[in-house]
């Protein structure tokens, strides 16, 4: 059997294995509707909540740790790696955040994107994080998404090219892109995409097609590219966060730049899914989540809102064990209508483990504080914040040694 016929076949397993637990997930149904409203004030009183996310690791020492540190750790703040504002450095002083992404373009090569991020993780200390090491990531996907360029750094062709090379090459070349990004202090790629575009509609598809950020058209192709170029960061010590879950590759807008945004194709036994599946069995360490509407999953909220979604279909059906991280939850036109505190509320409920707080990061501090807030208050949300704080201190241990 060859190298195709085997992925394939590969990838029609995990469209059978996703297509039998659909029934599970239908009747695990949401955990309701998170609607836009002004802030964490106008929540309703708490009510009895189902039990926690599933995947949770086995317990953690929590001595010493206060729960704002606690609450810091699910938390990533954006650093423009050529202008840094000051609320970057009072997010982790003053906030605990203890997750760094570099946002934006840089040619300034490796040197320079080193000492920026040692001004950070500089700052990890007992009374910050808790002594705990920071997930330190950015977008180096290559073609016009990559953040860090210019000496140390090779510039990295589009995904509609990488799929043109022999898996084995792209395995190759990714393990000398992940050791250039460990060189510069970053641990965490979020990348590979792994959205799945139907020929012939590139062009109708903002986000991904239309960047040719999608590893060709077929399930197949996006498999086996997506995996090599996964496989070789991970050689070089770099984790990668497989994307945009459930997958971006059939809207017709932009998250990032448009609200309203909604799939009214992927259903439970998408072959989507199954793409997704196959990068989750090659050891993903993190998995991305989309913030698009999607009609046929949950027709009520974003996924990353979404516990029918996040906790039900990825965590549950789909088996994923590592961090759910969700996309830009700052500045991405598709979240506008909740407040900056609910949008991380929201996230957390649906079993969301890391909040993305990249473009505008001066809502961090808000976003923080408005988590803090509601685990105080609500039983049943300090439990989700505690579930996905034992899943990030696990995920560290792991990644970070």
């Amino acid at each position: 059997m060859s190298r195709a016929e085997k992925v394939v076949l590969s990838v029609a397993v995990a469209l059978v294995a996703v297509a039998v637990g659909v029934a599970a997930v239908v009747v695990g149904g949401s955990r309701g509707t998170s609607t836009p409203s002004s802030g964490p004030t106008d929540r309703p009183p708490a009510s009895p909540r189902p039990t926690p996310s599933t995947a949770q690791p086995e317990p953690t020492p929590t001595d010493g740790w206060t729960l704002e540190q606690k609450v810091g750790q699910l938390f990533m703040v954006g650093v423009d790696v050529t202008d840094p504002a000051p609320v970057s450095r009072a997010s982790i002083v003053d906030d605990h955040v203890g997750n760094l992404f570099l946002h934006g373009r840089s040619t300034a090569g490796t040197d320079a994107v080193r000492a920026l991020v040692g001004r950070y993780t500089d700052l990890v200390g007992p009374q910050t994080t808790h002594d705990v090491p920071m997930l330190v990531s950015t977008d180096q996907e290559g073609g016009t998404v990559q953040v860090l360029r210019g000496p140390g750094f090779d510039d990295l062709p589009a995904a509609t090219e990488q799929a043109t090379w022999d898996p084995a090459t792209l395995r190759d070349r990714a393990t000398r892109w992940g050791a250039q990004l460990a060189a510069a202090g970053v641990n965490v790629d979020l990348a590979p995409v792994m959205d799945l575009v139907p020929p012939g509609t590139e062009h109708a598809n903002p986000p991904i097609g239309a960047l040719q950020r999608n590893y060709g058209t077929t399930a197949a192709d996006v498999v086996s590219h997506a995996d090599a170029f996964a496989a070789g960061l991970r050689a070089s010590g770099v984790a990668v966060a497989v994307k945009h879950f459930p997958g971006l590759g059939r809207v017709t807008a932009d998250t990032d730049s448009a609200s309203g945004v909604v799939d009214d194709v992927t259903t439970r036994d998408d072959e989507q899914l199954a793409v997704f599946q196959a990068g989750i069995d090659a050891g993903a360490e993190l998995v991305m989540m989309s913030t698009a509407v999607y009609e046929h999953l949950d027709p009520d909220q974003p996924a990353a809102f979404s516990h029918a979604i996040v906790t039900d279909l990825l965590r549950g059906e789909l088996g994923f064990r590592g961090l759910v991280i969700t996309d830009d939850l700052s500045g991405a036109e598709q979240v506008q209508a909740w407040s900056p505190g609910d949008r991380a509320i929201a996230a957390i409920d649906a079993g969301v483990d890391l909040v993305l707080v990249s473009k505008v990061p001066d809502v961090a501090p808000e976003m923080v504080r408005a988590v803090v807030h509601q685990a105080e208050v609500d039983d049943g949300f300090r439990a989700e914040v505690e579930a996905a704080w034992q899943r990030v201190l696990t995920a560290k241990r792991t990644m970070l040694g």
